[in-house]
């Protein structure tokens, strides 16, 4: 029997007199529910897990506000379809595929899962946050290499002109994610041409992530990336995990857009399911509940 991953983190630090801002997230056991809570393939497990430790990174670097969340939004025509991850501020992520089946032979070329082949490249990244004065705002780039990391990088390179490197990665072993996680490098106000070129030096021969996070920890990689740069870390760790916003009070709320003799079928049934798309939940709605839901919709309209 295989021990469960350790709960997932964030670290946030600085580097190079504050010219370098890092954050990284070791989000194994994150992406492992949502392998088992979506029933994911071995291919859209990494894909839906390098968006999801995108969301929360980038959640990280642009959000506002202690509530600030930001989704990712992945469609490259792929088989996997449409990629969806919601990461906060807080550290809490959900997310989903639209085909979480959906799978593809290792890469002839390096033996590796074809992440950009089920992802595809004929499409958009989009990426919505929150405002300063909460309004929703949505950028967009279209893809560059489905391999998710390179994208994000883009995305805030090119839609909110921030410096900075992106490194993603799912490694599975066993039937298991075995190691997960990213890191987002924001060059600063400040930094110059010799930081700059330290640490696209470090970065080149840095490598795969997953292979640091299976042989060390995500302070190590940290350490790498900045070797020579004067790495300072936040004193704690922030928890992360997979949350889902769902609830069966937001369930049984669901049904009002239904109308009366719809949720009469429903109680006659026997009841009603109620799926989350986000997390894989499914809330059973008894006919007890659905007609108190409709005695409260009848006092509502009195």
């Amino acid at each position: 029997m295989t021990d469960a991953p350790a709960p997932s983190f964030l670290l946030r630090g600085t580097a190079a007199q504050n010219t370098l801002r890092l954050v990284g997230i070791d989000a194994t056991d994150i992406v492992e529910e949502a392998r088992v809570r979506h029933g994911l393939s071995k291919t859209a497990t990494a894909a839906l897990g390098r968006s999801l430790a995108a969301s929360v990174l980038l959640a990280t670097v642009l959000g506002k506000r202690s509530d600030s969340r930001v989704t990712v939004r992945l469609d490259g025509g792929g088989p996997v379809g449409l990629i969806v991850a919601e990461g906060s501020v807080d550290g809490r992520v959900r997310g989903y595929v639209g085909h979480p089946d959906a799978d593809l032979p290792l890469r002839e070329s390096d033996g590796k899962l074809d992440v950009r082949g089920i992802v595809g490249t004929d499409g958009e990244l989009e990426v919505t946050r929150l405002l300063d004065n909460g309004e929703p705002y949505t950028g967009s780039v279209h893809l560059v290499s489905g391999e998710i990391a390179e994208d994000v990088s883009t995305y805030l390179g090119v839609s909110e002109q921030i410096p900075n490197a992106a490194l993603l990665g799912v490694y599975e072993e066993g039937g298991r994610v075995h190691r997960a996680g990213g890191i987002l490098i924001q060059a600063m106000p400040g930094a110059n041409d010799e930081t700059l070129g330290r640490l696209e030096a470090n970065i080149k021969a840095f490598g795969q992530i997953t292979d640091h996070l299976r042989r060390g920890s995500l302070m190590e990689a940290l350490q790498a990336l900045t070797e020579g740069l004067g790495l300072t870390l936040a004193p704690e760790a922030q928890p992360a995990a997979f949350s889902c916003r769902c609830s069966r009070e937001k369930a049984s709320d669901s049904l009002r857009f239904f109308d009366a003799a719809e949720r009469q079928e429903m109680m006659d049934a026997g009841g009603q399911g109620v799926h989350c798309h986000w997390c894989g939940e499914t809330y059973h709605i008894t006919p007890a509940e659905i007609a108190a839901l409709d005695a409260q919709m009848e006092r509502a309209r009195a």
